[in-house]
């Protein structure tokens, strides 16, 4: 019988019709070579942190946590070539070890780092772009079987379509990262006034390299994270302190909210407000992957949304409006954080300066009305979903979102004529794949 995968959050699972898990570059052209001459589509997952059912397939599944080796280094010029299977939290050690760092990353260090550029996963930071940006070039399994090795000199059209693939254009072997010195932050949380912060917005986004900031609903307190890059020495702490704050204050204490919102659900409003009173004021001062990442235990789903970053200001209010109605019993915090514009055709910063707000919701309760009520909203602001996170969106409706939608069909075409990389995901946000024209064949 087939053996299940499941993601992180154990609520997107599929029985593919084989499992396969390549030791190195070799194995795994043959993994899809095999898979198409047995007619069986592909997909790839990683770590399974996305929300989405962006990894399932009823074909072959490759696993590729095996293709974790650093294959090329350069700290002169910061290129380090890396297969993409690796986990992030291990790559930016291995970074470290040599001096170097991404110049920004996400606040979660589990993912593998193919599946972080496919799915256009990011930081925080006016000046810094997500992961997908920060590659030099891309080194990708197509479907006849050939590896491509595509980068902005070889093919420009190309790159911008394959650092945000969403899976659809091939199987990420290795990719080169455009790495920076290692660099130290001074990181500190504390609670302000919502209202003064949505006022400050740019003031604090010029202010810090790096700002976001949570908000409970029913409440009217923004839990702020600025992050400063600093020349002091890395103050790192306790292994103990770390598990007190983020294991059980972080984790164990929000399991307990989440599983009182659950079975109480009329006491979301109170305990959202003990849960945005309990936050005081810290400073962490570490290596810059310590600082960015976070643990999280808690298994939740959610929805995230790219709106344009001057957007910011109106769209906070409404969003946290949704979040406090009775009916959806909602006591988790939304998030929100800023990132620069890229280039690649599907990232959602694509060509504009992004606020990127993100809800979640227990899995258990009623997190598609709330999800929708959302959504609706992001659509009159032209708001376009992160890729990893639920949504709701199809291709018809994506399509005017993004100006180089054309573009990524035509390299999907060129790539994949036959869809051999299609799944239930794809088709539903890319359609089908297009014949390719003359000129791409």
């Amino acid at each position: 019988m087939p053996s299940e995968w499941h993601n992180w959050a154990g609520d997107q699972r599929c029985r593919p019709a084989a499992i396969v898990r390549p030791r190195n570059r070799d194995e795994l052209v043959a993994a899809v070579r095999s898979a198409r001459e047995a007619g069986r589509p592909v997909r790839a997952a990683g770590s399974g942190h996305s929300f989405s059912d962006i990894a399932l397939g009823e074909g072959t599944l490759l696993r590729l946590e095996a293709l974790d080796r650093v294959l090329a280094a350069d700290p002169q010029r910061g290129l380090v070539k890396v297969e993409a299977g690796i986990v992030l939290g291990e790559l930016n050690r291995r970074l470290d070890d040599q001096g170097l760092a991404f110049e920004n990353l996400g606040d979660i260090d589990r993912q593998t780092l193919a599946g972080s550029i496919s799915t256009a996963t990011h930081g925080t930071g006016t000046r810094f772009v997500n992961i997908s940006g920060q590659l030099a070039s891309i080194e990708l399994v197509a479907a006849d079987g050939t590896l491509r090795e595509i980068s902005a000199e070889s093919d420009p059209d190309l790159f911008r379509a394959a650092r945000v693939g969403l899976g659809a254009l091939g199987v990420i072997y290795a990719v080169t990262i455009k790495t920076v010195p290692a660099y130290t932050i001074n990181r500190v949380d504390s609670p302000k006034p919502l209202g003064d912060v949505l006022a400050g917005l740019d003031e604090l986004n010029a202010a810090n390299d790096h700002f976001e900031f949570y908000v409970f609903p029913h409440t009217d307190t923004a839990l702020c994270r600025e992050s400063r890059r600093t020349d002091e020495e890395p103050a790192p702490r306790s292994a103990a302190a770390v598990y007190l704050q983020e294991v059980v204050v972080e984790n164990w204490v929000g399991s307990v909210f989440a599983l009182a919102g659950r079975t109480f659900p009329g006491r979301a409003p109170a305990l959202a407000r003990i849960a945005s009173r309990g936050v005081g004021r810290s400073t962490k001062i570490d290596r810059s992957h310590r600082v960015f990442a976070s643990e999280r235990r808690i298994k939740f789903t959610e929805m995230e949304y790219s709106v344009p970053r001057e957007r910011a200001a109106e769209v906070i209010p409404r969003v946290l409006e949704i979040a406090a109605r009775p009916e959806l019993a909602v006591a988790f915090p939304i998030e929100v954080r800023f990132v620069a514009a890229d280039d690649a055709d599907l990232s959602p910063s694509h060509e504009r300066d992004a606020c990127y707000v993100a809800v979640h919701q227990d899995r258990k309760l009623d997190w598609e009305n709330y999800f929708r009520a959302v959504e609706a909203v992001m659509a009159e602001y032209d708001g376009r979903p992160h890729w990893g996170k639920r949504h709701f969106q199809t291709a018809e409706t994506l399509a005017a979102l993004y100006p180089r939608w054309d573009a990524f069909q035509a390299a999907r075409a060129r790539l994949d004529p036959g869809g051999a990389f299609r799944n239930a995901y794809t088709d539903r946000v890319l359609g089908p794949v297009r014949a390719p024209t003359e000129a791409q064949t």
